[in-house]
């Protein structure tokens, strides 16, 4: 009777999770410093150490394993933002203040993160779109909840507002990740938050 493990011990399961998780580390790096257009799913295999026909154990395609690796980036963002709300005064300014400050923060602090969320998953091509638009939904409630009543005055226009605010940190971020010069990180904060005073008259 075969028990489903191999010389390490380790059950097809646990095989299995293993090469999904190196394939998802090696396409961190890879996309972010070759791009995904460059990154064929030979090399990814040769940096994780699977063969090709493991490849597609875990993973239907390249498109696959960017939404993959795309989705952890925006799992953990989201994590570090809302902490930092939660931890903020309880005044909508200093709220979105902290989420803006910790949104460029904890994204840049690895500019492999920085590259994969706001340049890489637009060259992969229109299949990622749906997964854009909901990570831009997450953060534009975010934003809604963190200004709650506060600016109740504009009926039908919170939402855009919120929606137009990620649209200016994604640019910004782009900035950032194509500069040849980066531009100081509290240049990028003090920015974005002069951008929602305007916005939303604080």
């Amino acid at each position: 009777m075969t028990t489903g493990r191999d010389y390490r011990g380790m059950t097809a399961e646990q095989r299995l999770a293993d090469r999904r998780e190196r394939l998802l580390t090696a396409a961190y790096t890879l996309f972010a410093a070759a791009g995904f257009t460059a990154t064929t799913i030979e090399r990814l295999c040769a940096s994780a150490r699977i063969s090709n026909r493991a490849f597609y154990e875990c993973f239907t395609g390249r498109e696959d394993l960017m939404r993959a690796v795309y989705e952890r980036c925006v799992e953990e963002t989201l994590l570090a933002v809302s902490k930092a709300i939660g931890e903020a005064p309880a005044d909508a300014d200093s709220r979105v203040r902290a989420g803006i400050s910790e949104y460029i923060t904890f994204v840049t602090r690895d500019s492999r993160r920085a590259r994969i969320m706001h340049l890489e998953v637009r060259r992969a091509g229109d299949i990622l779109t749906t997964h854009r638009q909901r990570a831009v939904q997450g953060f534009t409630e975010i934003i809604e909840e963190s200004l709650g009543d506060a600016h109740g005055g504009l009926p039908g226009r919170t939402h855009l507002l919120a929606l137009g605010m990620v649209g200016a940190l994604q640019e910004l971020l782009i900035e950032w990740v194509l500069a040849d010069e980066r531009p100081p990180l509290d240049h990028l904060i003090e920015t974005a938050v002069h951008i929602f005073r305007r916005c939303f008259g604080s």
